[in-house]
């Protein structure tokens, strides 16, 4: 591989991942007058985020995972994805601990990486995919940070800090994408779908109004399915 080649996938790969901590900078940002627009700008940055995610899904993430595997092995890496986040999710909801957000920004945040470095060692072009990994970790640290901050009232200063060190796995997964994974298709071809189920879950999951249910976790499913109808469609009709 030329050298521009990683330097530039490790540039892309850094600022996305640095969004992460510029998300939980602006969330710093206080006094926002009338209440009503702190509210509005607060669920509009998660309406950005869910926006890039299901961009990211039917744009990058899916057309390429469905090229080097099967019908039947695209719905069960697909479906398998949607099973694993919503595990995590269970887990979490029963923890209850304060860094839901911050598993579920990671969750997607590695394979998307990975998945990152490998489009590149095939000769893709990775600003598309930069550009949507940065736009929805803006307001996943977003929304990570005020999440975890009332529990870290007296370290929010360390809190930024460990966004930071946790944006340096951006390069380091699209790296071990770029060297090793790229020449295993089937492989990234199975992380990819993983990834775009576990993350169209974790949308209608955790953001989607008027879907979610309080202790429930089977009712996103329904999305899964239903764009599961559509991807097996469109791969029969292609193959």
């Amino acid at each position: 591989m030329q050298q521009p080649d990683i330097l530039n996938l490790i540039i892309v790969a850094t600022l996305a991942g640095l969004a992460m901590p510029a998300g939980a900078l602006l969330s710093k940002v206080k006094g926002f007058r009338p209440k009503w627009l702190e509210q509005e700008l607060r669920h509009g940055i998660l309406a950005l985020g869910a926006g890039a995610l299901i961009s990211a899904v039917a744009l990058v993430l899916v057309p390429e995972g469905i090229k080097d595997v099967s019908v039947l092995m695209a719905c069960r890496c697909f479906v398998g994805g949607a099973l694993a986040f919503m595990a995590l999710d269970i887990y979490l909801a029963k923890k209850k601990t304060a860094g839901s957000q911050l598993a579920a920004m990671l969750s997607d945040f590695v394979p998307e990486s990975v998945a990152l470095g490998t489009t590149a060692a095939l000769g893709g072009g990775t600003m598309l995919l930069g550009v949507l990994i940065a736009v929805q970790n803006l307001p996943e640290g977003f929304n990570a940070y005020r999440e975890m901050t009332p529990a870290n009232k007296n370290r929010s200063t360390k809190l930024i800090w460990i966004f930071v060190l946790m944006s340096l796995l951006g390069p380091i997964m699209s790296a071990v994408g770029f060297y090793y994974l790229a020449d295993f298709p089937v492989i990234m071809s199975g992380i990819m779908l993983f990834a775009a189920g576990g993350i169209l879950y974790s949308v209608f999951q955790d953001i989607a109004p008027g879907i979610r249910m309080e202790n429930h976790w089977l009712p996103p499913l329904g999305a899964i399915l239903g764009f599961l109808v559509g991807l097996v469609g469109a791969m029969l009709e292609a193959g």
